[in-house]
């Protein structure tokens, strides 16, 4: 019998204001990191504007071809925050008034809760709420599409909430080897390990410290076993170059 297929996810950031560079972008670095913990890797993932249109051919390619989509942003009070209808009609769906987000945000705003904040109460026909435990405003679930919020902090309360309904694989793990090279020196020794090793992605990284620059090798992979033979071979090249490897991300250090 063959292993079941990894489980794969694809992230759709949602806003103009990302875009513009206005807003740097947060919400994809931790769902990539925390859905490959669950054994869910991001596979895709794009950044598109508040345009109904782009948000409804996003979502409906996404969702035929990824076990699971995250979206991110467009589900506030504004005249922009299009998310929720858009992926209403993605679905074929209309929006509606929810009783449960109603309550909530009527309970959350209580007399400030004016005609633009029961908007977030809108969402498409026979959608799973998605609890908001920091701002009250939910986000929601349909079919294998996540909606959540785009304000950081929000959207990780969001996901860690729904985390546990996610059905993953084996984790993703990784493993950084760095030396004070250029890429140009390894390129073919790595290319041949790369072909050496098929279930490992692995990734060549320059870098740039003060007066150092280097190159980083990142190889992740579901299987520990393949890889660290992998990477245990890249440490052999910068040996071979007289080079003393660290077990290190600069990247992710500095």
């Amino acid at each position: 019998m063959s292993a079941p297929a990894q489980p794969t996810a694809c992230v759709i950031i949602i806003g103009n204001e990302i875009l513009s560079g206005r807003t740097k972008d947060e919400n994809l670095p931790y769902l990539a990191k925390r859905l490959g913990q669950l054994g869910i890797p991001v596979k895709e993932a794009l950044v598109i504007p508040d345009v109904e249109t782009r948000i409804i051919d996003a979502v409906n390619d996404a969702r035929s071809r990824f076990t699971y989509v995250f979206t991110t942003g467009g589900i506030g009070p504004t005249h922009d925050d299009i998310t929720a209808a858009s992926v209403a009609t993605a679905f074929g769906l209309n929006v509606e008034v929810h009783p449960e987000a109603k309550r909530i945000l009527e309970h959350y705003y209580g007399e400030t809760a004016n005609p633009a904040r029961m908007r977030m109460a809108m969402v498409p026909h026979g959608a799973e709420l998605i609890a908001n435990p920091v701002s009250a405003a939910p986000g929601f679930r349909l079919g294998n599409v996540h909606v959540l919020a785009g304000v950081p902090r929000i959207m990780q309360a969001m996901f860690e909430g729904l985390a546990h309904t996610l059905s993953g694989g084996d984790p993703v793990l990784s493993r950084a080897v760095s030396a004070e090279a250029r890429e140009g020196d390894i390129a073919e020794a790595l290319e041949a390990i790369q072909a050496e090793h098929p279930n490992v992605d692995i990734g060549s990284y320059p870098f740039g410290l003060g007066e150092r620059i280097g190159v980083c090798i990142v190889g992740r992979s579901t299987n520990r076993a393949d890889l660290d033979t992998a990477m245990d071979k890249v440490s052999r090249i910068f040996q071979a170059l007289g080079l003393d490897p660290s077990e290190s991300d600069p990247a992710a250090t500095n």
